[in-house]
Order: C-alpha cells, then sequence, then structure tokens
C-alpha cells in the first residue's frame, strides 16, 4: 500500500495550492481519508477528513472556509484545495486512509491505517 501526497511548495501569502493523494495497493472507496499537517515543533494535526462515500466532511476551525477536501475514488486519489493561504499554514502536509465501514463517516484524529510521505508547503509573507 502507498499514499503519495505532492502538489507542496513555496507560495506567498494569499496564493493557492492544490494537494493531491494518490493512492494505490488498496480498494481506495473503503477508505476515509485525513489530511494532516505539522509544523516544525509542533504536533501533528488534523487539516480535513472525507468519509470514503464523500458523504461527510470536517475541517479544523483555521482552515474552514479557505480549504476544501475532495476525493476521486475512480482514481484513487484524493485532493485538498488550498486557498488564501497564510504563514501559518506553513508545515509538512500529509495524507492518510482509515478503512471504514460505509456508515462510519465519524473523522478520526490520529488512528489511521495507512499514512504517505508528507508534502512541504512554505508560504512567506
Amino acid at each position: 500500500v502507498q499514499l503519495q501526497a505532492s502538489g507542496g511548495g513555496l507560495v506567498q501569502a494569499g496564493d493557492s495550492l492544490r494537494l493531491s493523494c494518490a493512492a494505490s495497493g488498496l480498494t481506495f472507496s473503503r477508505y476515509a481519508v485525513g489530511w494532516f499537517r505539522q509544523a516544525p515543533g509542533k504536533e501533528r494535526e488534523l487539516v480535513a477528513f472525507i468519509a470514503r462515500s464523500a458523504s461527510s466532511t470536517y475541517y479544523r476551525d483555521s482552515v474552514k472556509g479557505r480549504f476544501t477536501i475532495s476525493r476521486d475514488n475512480a482514481k484513487k486519489a484524493a485532493y485538498l484545495q488550498m486557498n488564501d493561504l497564510g504563514p501559518e499554514d506553513t508545515a509538512v502536509y500529509y495524507c492518510a486512509a482509515d478503512h471504514r465501514i460505509l456508515s462510519d463517516d465519524r473523522p478520526s484524529f490520529g488512528d489511521y491505517d495507512y499514512w504517505g510521505r508528507g508534502t512541504q508547503v512554505t508560504v512567506s509573507s
């Protein structure tokens, strides 16, 4: 099983980025997906979550209205559209997959089955 996050980069405050998470080796549609980030010296935090059927989503307060999580089960991919980025969004971003029954659409804040390697997002002021 592999999860590969991509799309990070160095941008200026107010810019946008779209992160992608490509999955292989698993039945992607059976997994909920979370996007996490970890800034230097800080704990990893859940940024956004999407249920396996996209029936529900979750966003941490600091990104609501700016970030949008989505998925394409046919392409085995999940995305995180990030708009109006600020220096506080600087971090390594990770995607993670958590096997779920269809009816379980609750966000999970740390216990995921698979984790991908991160992609660096740096926002300059």
